[in-house]
């Protein structure tokens, strides 16, 4: 089987026909040369219509897919046309555009292999250059944005990406309908005006049309998708939400040590950062039984631990109407537990007459106010998943 029957077979174009194909002078190439079909008229480059002929240009190679090794050249002398339209101008050819010198099959195939390499690995595994492959995938780049349609579109995402030193940022925004998933725009920096380009571009015909809308907690693009998608179901990532949630966390524990330090108290909260910060599966043993010992004492930082690991139940609830009481649940334990830390710091409270005294105060008292705390959270769980089955 010759490598033209080959070609005829699965890079056939009716216009043109492969006469041979022969080893390169430096027998590492294979040139297969390429002439138009006897009667078959030439293409306008410009409006793409039959046109005279009008001469020919030097012969001109396009470089195609390797082939076992060797790198394939289609050797071609293109024809230029009179056309009435667009006046003397090169002819269309279907395997290349413009004045590329690979043809489109060739930057199709490097442009999919530069997703899953590098650029210069994917130069390097097909014998060919860096500056070819960035060109393939702006060409393909470009045929995709003009002629990309953006709808129908359900559900989008954004977010950013650093591209830079210095807190350098792009937007990316996304499509993420179950059926399509996809990048639809990028823009410079993580601002309100960037953002708002994105639906410039998209129509207000459009952006009424989404429903769904997952994001981060990036101030900026809150306050645009309030602005453009306020009917749409907003989804929130839970990394962000988990990351202010440990920072309020180590906000309360660092101020009650400062407060501790002043007053003269015992430092237990001293080293104790990331006892309460990590997960309690990596914590280390002696991590372990530094967090045991603090759980004894009622200061702030406990009650604010407790109601951080008592929030991860939030997660598991499919409803949006269980969820919610929750929610509403676990901020209303927020705020007794804000309202009991504003009296114990009034000037009007009690102090007791020894420096550790506020550290150690009765066991029974604080075993009785955690033990009837857990009892109201599992009576509200136990309600909610009863109601949910």
């Amino acid at each position: 089987m010759q490598l033209t029957t080959i070609l005829n077979h699965g890079y056939h174009f009716p216009r043109f026909v492969y006469p041979h194909a022969r080893f390169g002078p430096d027998q590492k190439s294979i040139e297969i040369a390429v002439r138009p079909r006897e009667g078959s008229a030439a293409l306008c480059a410009g409006c793409r219509r039959p046109a005279p002929g009008y001469d020919h240009l030097p012969e001109r190679s396009f470089e195609c897919i390797p082939f076992w090794g060797f790198l394939v050249f289609f050797l071609y002398s293109m024809r230029r046309v009179n056309c009435r339209r667009c006046g003397v101008v090169g002819e269309e050819v279907p395997w290349g555009d413009g004045k590329h010198q690979l043809s489109k099959a060739y930057m199709l195939f490097l442009a999919r292999w530069a997703r899953q390499l590098s650029w210069k690995e994917t130069a390097e595994a097909f014998h060919t250059s860096w500056e070819k492959v960035c060109a393939a995938v702006a060409y393909v780049v470009t045929f995709g944005l003009q002629h990309r349609t953006l709808a129908p579109l359900r559900a989008m995402g954004v977010d950013e990406m650093p591209y830079a030193k210095g807190h350098k940022y792009l937007t990316l925004v996304y499509q993420i309908d179950p059926h399509l998933t996809r990048l639809l725009w990028v823009g410079r920096e993580r601002t309100v005006e960037s953002f708002h380009g994105f639906f410039t571009l998209m129509g207000e015909e459009l952006a009424a049309q989404i429903q769904l809308v997952c994001s981060d907690l990036w101030k900026p693009y809150l306050q645009v998708l309030r602005e453009q998608c306020s009917p749409a179901l907003h989804i929130l990532d839970r990394f962000p939400i988990v990351s202010q949630m440990n920072k309020a966390l180590d906000e309360v524990r660092a101020a009650e040590a400062r407060e501790m330090a002043r007053a003269g108290h015992q430092p237990l909260l001293k080293k104790t950062r990331w006892c309460v910060l990590q997960r309690k599966d990596h914590l280390t043993p002696q991590q372990k039984f530094r967090l045991r010992d603090l759980l004894r004492y009622n200061l702030r930082t406990v009650r604010a631990y407790l109601l951080k690991e008592d929030f991860p139940q939030f997660w598991n609830y499919n409803s949006p109407t269980w969820a919610g009481m929750f929610l509403e649940f676990w901020c209303r334990q927020t705020m007794r537990s804000r309202d009991r830390a504003d009296e114990e710091n009034s000037p009007d409270a009690a102090r007791p007459p020894s420096a550790a005294a506020p550290l150690l105060q009765g066991q029974k008292g604080v075993l009785q106010r955690r033990s009837r705390g857990v009892r109201d959270m599992e009576g509200a769980n136990n309600h909610a998943r009863r109601c949910s089955q």
